[in-house]
């Protein structure tokens, strides 16, 4: 088991039932998925590009990417219905667990002039958006290898009935490195 996932089980799920004054444990947030998305724009011009975004993808999370496709055409962007425009994996588990452990302890202390990620990126229903902006922040990925520096978005879904600030105190528990202010 996941080191993180036993330490939510042991210590944080207890904690948050306590301090959001909760009956049932059930109650409690949880994390129930990671999407890792990377969008690739240039990709119908050159293959190539997406052939690399998804290498290092699946090198990030240690899973496959799907590859999204455009679902119409936009003549401004020379983009035709169904050409590959990006890769998505979709964590779950251990595997999602592992992976924000990852993040928060490895890759995300490498950021240069990093002071924190902002509390204000959650949507209406607890689910926080974080946005990266060099993929080479992982140390799974080898500089030397990459073909051009990209992007991610990482979507954490919380399943939560008590809103944005109970999302807020799951991921604080976590170890997300929020701004202070």
């Amino acid at each position: 088991m996941a080191r993180l996932k036993e330490q939510y089980r042991n210590e944080i799920a207890p904690a948050l039932k306590e301090r959001l004054a909760l009956d049932n444990i059930m109650q409690v947030p949880r994390l129930t998925k990671i999407v890792v998305n990377m969008g690739v724009g240039d990709a119908p011009g050159d293959a190539k590009v997406m052939e690399s975004a998804v290498k290092e993808l699946a090198k990030i999370t240690g899973q496959n990417p799907v590859i999204t496709r455009a679902k119409k055409s936009i003549a401004g962007f020379k983009l035709r219905a169904g050409a590959a425009i990006g890769c998505k994996v979709t964590l779950r588990g251990d595997r999602m667990y592992e992976f924000l452990d990852r993040l928060i302890n490895v890759a995300i202390p490498r950021i240069r002039d990093f002071r924190g990620v902002s509390p204000r990126a959650f949507d209406g229903f607890g689910n926080y958006t974080l946005g990266i902006k060099e993929q080479i922040i992982f140390p799974e990925i080898d500089y030397d290898d990459v073909y051009k520096i990209r992007g991610m978005n990482i979507v954490f879904v919380i399943d939560n009935s008590s809103g944005s600030e109970a999302s807020l105190e799951l991921l604080k528990e976590l170890g997300m490195p929020f701004v202070r202010g």
